[in-house]
């Protein structure tokens, strides 16, 4: 059980009560709404760091998940990103490298090796090591390094706020797009 009330809509200010009537009617969105002058720019924060234009998509999951496994407490994380790293096209064997903490494992592929290994870095030592670093400007642009970094810094921050209040699991969002098999 949830530390914290899940914000009702019908308490909310008008603003913040009409975006959670177009969103999806997840537990993280109605207690982040709790601080409701900061809520509308989170929401459009957040859909900006998962735009696939800035980032590849199956990366930005799996550097996700890995936040996931390394914060105690942050399931709801894990349960949700599970379904959207399948449904732009991650694999199972991706998935079971990382609930593993294989992050050596082939299925990531060179880059997936190398994001969840920047991710592991900057999470546990708030910095990568240089030789980190430096693999990672010659793969991606500065562009999509601060992409990542944000996102990273993003489900960081969610990942503390679910195991500081206690967030209640919800069920997977349906995603409905396609998916890779392995």
């Amino acid at each position: 059980m949830t530390r914290l009330p899940y914000l009702d809509p019908d308490e909310a200010e008008p603003k913040v009560a009409d975006l959670l009537g177009r969103i999806q009617p997840l537990g993280i969105f109605r207690i982040v709404a709790q601080a409701q002058r900061a809520f509308p720019h989170w929401l459009r924060m957040g859909g900006a760091l998962l735009d696939p234009a800035e980032f590849d998509p199956v990366l930005r999951e799996l550097a996700i998940l890995r936040v996931a496994t390394l914060t105690p407490g942050a399931d709801y994380e894990w349960v949700q990103h599970v379904a959207i790293h399948r449904a732009v096209g991650g694999s199972a064997g991706q998935m079971r490298a990382l609930r593993d903490g294989d992050v050596e494992a082939e299925a990531l592929g060179q880059d997936g090796r190398l994001v969840v290994g920047f991710t592991t870095q900057v999470v546990r030592d708030a910095r990568p090591d240089d030789e980190t670093y430096a693999a990672m400007q010659a793969r991606f642009t500065s562009r999509e390094i601060v992409q990542l970094l944000l996102v990273i810094g993003q489900y960081m921050m969610i990942g503390r706020v679910m195991a500081t209040v206690q967030i209640d699991l919800d069920p997977a969002l349906n995603v409905l797009e396609p998916r890779r098999e392995d």
